[in-house]
């Protein structure tokens, strides 16, 4: 059977790197043996709805590069594709297994439930006592027509174990004991989340269920409406959870689940931050799985090099840390390996911004490749560039050049004639500067050093003199020399 895989998001406004993870891994399940992924909307919780949510599901899907085969946007086989559309088929579904005594009718009023739970000691965990599970008939047929509202229950097992096999952990095991006669149709006619899921996944064909591994114990209860249907259980794929790092009040490390505390978890506020989108899905690719064979040790991966390398059997049962360092590396990986069209359709737009003239391109693209980790940190280093700040004389101060400011005062009076006579190339900029050096016989960066520092106003530049220069222009940047030697004078 060809394998069918689907990610049902719930519309609620925002795409956690765990959600999108999971995407990921079940749309490459299904591509690496060429199969079918689709895309399902679980909207049936209306409290946790969004408005405009579903758009988000779409943008985040296409931009991340997951294209769906089957959904509600573009259709297939096995719509509707939005729970709330399906509404119609879950409760016969329910009442068939009333019919065949695999569920009942609860009459439990809420006021009840609630004094049930009450009643638990501290760190106790009351589940339904079953009050309604075994009625006379009589009882129920009366309780229906006089209109008294109920939930569906399933009729859980009592004796017994029930297993099953996850590909990530194994032969999972659990008493039936433990399990709860769980509420199939609510008291307002709408299914529960984990009966819509089953009803949804067998009618859809899907072969494979990727999730979180905090649903490895709550699977029973999916496994026992499959077996009460008489239906296939479909293959498990439970993933690692993923975890933050963070720093206590006593500088101790400490990790815990992924959450906004400990930064940008939601994927377009990493976008919005500067990381690639393709950066961003290698990154979660590898949270969780490592590949193997010809592609072992490797950290950079396109996606149909991710659809052919990957395999559930490199999942891993551990944690994995989400890492800002590694993403911001993968991040720079990406730039690097940038034709110069891509690079310049990124930066472009950082550039207008800050007013840079098209003949500089070719330049900064040289500077500042190898230089970023994220598009968004070209605005910081071309601040500089925009206008001069005021700045204090002491960065004229370099210790490791020995810059102090009478030299720089030599250095700038020496160096602004000459500047200004000269053809405004790097290579002549830098044989005018060097030149200068060799005849007052003191190191290139006594000259340099001043001359960069009265350009710029600031003591980090994405460039050396020549290119901090270049980029501002001859006249801007004989300007800025003056000014730089006026306030030495000036002291």
């Amino acid at each position: 059977m060809k394998i069918r895989t689907r990610f049902a998001p719930s519309p609620t406004g925002f795409m956690h790197v765990g959600n999108l993870r999971t995407a990921l891994y079940e749309y490459l399940t299904a591509k690496h043996e060429d199969g079918t992924f689709v895309l399902r909307i679980e909207d049936t919780d209306q409290e946790r709805y969004v408005e405009g949510a579903t758009d988000v599901i779409y943008n985040t899907l296409k931009t991340a590069g997951l294209t769906h085969d089957e959904g509600p946007d573009i259709g297939g086989d096995f719509g509707p594709y939005v729970q709330s559309e399906r509404l119609n088929m879950y409760k016969p579904y329910a009442e068939q297994l009333v019919k065949e005594c695999k569920a009942y009718y609860c009459f439990c009023t809420k006021e009840r439930l609630d004094e049930l739970r009450a009643s638990a000691k501290e760190g106790e965990v009351i589940g339904y006592d079953r009050h309604c599970r075994c009625l006379p008939q009589s009882e129920i047929d009366e309780k229906l027509a006089a209109g008294i509202p109920y939930v569906i229950r399933q009729m859980a097992p009592l004796e017994g174990e029930s297993t099953y096999h996850d590909c990530v952990y194994g032969d999972i095991t659990i008493k039936n004991e433990e399990l709860d006669d769980q509420v199939l149709i609510k008291a307002d006619g709408f299914p529960t989340y984990n009966f819509a899921n089953v009803i949804d996944d067998h009618t859809m064909g899907i072969t494979h269920v990727v999730r979180g591994s905090e649903y490895l114990s709550s699977t029973p209860k999916y496994n026992a409406l499959y077996d009460a249907f008489g239906w296939e259980i479909p293959t498990y794929i439970h993933l690692p959870l993923i975890m933050g790092k963070s720093v206590d009040e006593n500088g101790e490390t400490v990790v815990s689940k992924l959450s906004k505390r400990h930064g940008s978890t939601g994927f377009f506020d990493l976008v919005n931050e500067g990381y690639l989108p393709e950066a961003i899905m290698n990154y979660i690719a590898l949270l969780g799985w490592s590949p193997a064979g010809e592609f072992e040790n490797r950290e950079i991966f396109k996606m149909e090099e991710l659809i052919k390398a990957f395999d559930i059997n490199g999942i891993s049962k551990s944690p994995s840390v989400f890492d800002y360092d590694k993403l911001e590396w993968v991040n720079a990986e990406y730039i690097k390996a940038m034709s110069s069209e891509e690079f310049l359709a990124h930066a472009k737009p950082y550039y207008d911004d800050i007013g840079v003239d098209a003949g500089c391109y070719e330049l900064l693209e040289e500077i500042l490749k190898p230089r970023i980790t994220r598009f968004t940190q070209i605005t910081e280093k071309l601040e500089f560039l925009k206008e001069l700040e005021d700045y204090d004389i002491a960065l004229f101060e370099h210790k490791k050049s020995k810059s102090t400011l009478e030299t720089s005062k030599d250095a700038l009076e020496a160096a602004i004639p000459l500047l200004a006579e000269c053809d405004w190339t790097r290579e002549a900029i830098t044989e005018v500067l060097t030149g200068l050096a060799a005849a007052k016989e003191v190191k290139n960066a006594l000259i340099m050093w001043p001359v960069r520092i009265a350009a710029a106003g600031v003591a980090v530049t994405p460039g050396g003199c020549a290119e901090v220069l270049i980029l501002l222009g001859k006249d801007e940047a004989i300007r800025r020399l003056n000014i730089g030697l006026e306030k030495i004078t000036k002291g």
